[in-house]
C-alpha cells in the first residue's frame, strides 16, 4: 500500500482544480476553527440537591477600597452557608487588568485577600471591560492556575451542577463603544477576531445550550447590567441582543457587576430576576438614574456581596454590606415538575 499523500497536498490540488469548491472549504474550516460550542464544567451539588455560592463583582484592588473587609464577610458567610463555589461578574483586576502570567497583582488582590477556609473552593470568573484593558489573554491562562488552583476564568462556558446550569457569558465585545470610542484605554482584543461575528456565534451557542437545558433553575452570568439604575445603567446592546434570548429560553436569574452598587431589579416582562452584585471594592459613586426603576426591589450604593441558595423548589437571594449585616432577602418558590 502506497503512503498517504499529505493534506496539505490535496488542498493545493483542490484550490488549482477546483477554487471555486476550495474557497468555501476554506471558509468553511475558518469557522470551525473560531466557531465551537461553549465549554463545560461539571460541579456536583451537595448530597441533599442543594447548592450554594456567593457572587462578586468589581473587586481587585490589593486589598484596597475595603476590599479586604468584604472578603472577611465573604469567608464567614461561605462557612455559615458550606458554599460550593464563588461566581466573579468580572473587572478581576484594577485599573488595567494584568500586566501578564506573572504580574504580582494576581497573588495580590486574589490568593492573599480571599484567604478563608470557606473561599477555598473554585472560582468562575468572565472578564470585565478594566480586565480587557490589560493582558485578557492572561487571565485565560491555564498558568495562573498553577499559581492558584481555584482560579477559572474563560470568555463563555457552563457550569453545570444538574440543579442548575449557569452560562457565562463575554459580555464586553458586546459594548460598540469600546471599539468606536475607548477614551484613550486599549483594549485588548485578541481571540475576538469580528466582534459581530463573535457576537453572533456566542449568542447562537448559548441560544442553542440554553434551549436544551434541563436543570431546575438557569442562571446567566455577565459583566455588564440589562437593567441598573447605577452610574453605567442599562446595556443597551445586551437589551437588545442578549434579553429576548434570556425570556424565550425562561432563565431564572441574570447576575451581573460593572456598576459599584448592590441591586435587585424584577423584569417587568418575564419572571428574570436581574441581579448586580459589583460592591467587591471601590463603591459609593453616589450616581444613580432615575429614569427607569420599573421592578426596582432593592439598592444599595456601597461593598458588599450577594449569596445565592438553591434547592429543587426554592431559590434564596441574599446581598450583605462590608460589615456582613443583610440588607435585602428574596426568595422565590418554583413547582416541581416530572420529566415523564
Amino acid at each position: 500500500m502506497g503512503d498517504r499523500l499529505p493534506a496539505w497536498v490535496i488542498l493545493a490540488v483542490l484550490v488549482q482544480q477546483f477554487p471555486s469548491m476550495a474557497f468555501v472549504l476554506m471558509n468553511h474550516l475558518k469557522c470551525l476553527s473560531t466557531h465551537a460550542e461553549l465549554q463545560r464544567f461539571e460541579q456536583p451539588a451537595k448530597t441533599e440537591g442543594t447548592l450554594s455560592f456567593l457572587v462578586l463583582g468589581d473587586w481587585g484592588r490589593k486589598g484596597a477600597f475595603n476590599q479586604s473587609e468584604v472578603a472577611v464577610q465573604m469567608g464567614r458567610v461561605g462557612e455559615k452557608m458550606d458554599i460550593d463555589f464563588v461566581v466573579s461578574t468580572g473587572d478581576n483586576f484594577y485599573d488595567n487588568g494584568l500586566t501578564g502570567k506573572q504580574d504580582r497583582a494576581f497573588v495580590e488582590s486574589f490568593t492573599q485577600i480571599y484567604t478563608a477556609n470557606s473561599l477555598q473552593k473554585q472560582w468562575y470568573s468572565v472578564l470585565g471591560n478594566h480586565d480587557y484593558r490589560g493582558n485578557a489573554e492572561a487571565q485565560l491562562s491555564s498558568q495562573l492556575r498553577k499559581i492558584d488552583s481555584r482560579w477559572l476564568c474563560l470568555r463563555s462556558f457552563i457550569v453545570n451542577s444538574e440543579l442548575a446550569e449557569i452560562f457565562f457569558v463575554d459580555t464586553t465585545p458586546f459594548v460598540k463603544s469600546y471599539f468606536t470610542d475607548a477614551e484613550g484605554h486599549t483594549y485588548d482584543w485578541r481571540g475576538i477576531g469580528s466582534p459581530r461575528d463573535y457576537i453572533a456565534n456566542l449568542l447562537k451557542d448559548l441560544k442553542l445550550a440554553l434551549s436544551e437545558s434541563k436543570a431546575k433553575w438557569k442562571i446567566v452570568v455577565g459583566h455588564h447590567a440589562i437593567r441598573s439604575i447605577g452610574h453605567h445603567g442599562d446595556t443597551e446592546e445586551l437589551v437588545r441582543k442578549l434579553h429576548p434570548i434570556l425570556k424565550a429560553n425562561n432563565v431564572d436569574f441574570y447576575m451581573n457587576g460593572h456598576d459599584h452598587c448592590l441591586e435587585h431589579i424584577s423584569d417587568t416582562e418575564s419572571p428574570i430576576q436581574f441581579l448586580t452584585s459589583g460592591a467587591g471594592s471601590k463603591a459609593w459613586r453616589g450616581d444613580i438614574k432615575e429614569q427607569n426603576r420599573d421592578g426596582l426591589k432593592f439598592f444599595y450604593d456601597g461593598q458588599g456581596f450577594m449569596s445565592v441558595q438553591l434547592t429543587q423548589n426554592e431559590a434564596e437571594i441574599a446581598f450583605y454590606d462590608v460589615s456582613g449585616n443583610v440588607l435585602h432577602r428574596w426568595t422565590t418558590t418554583k413547582l416541581f415538575h416530572s420529566s415523564t
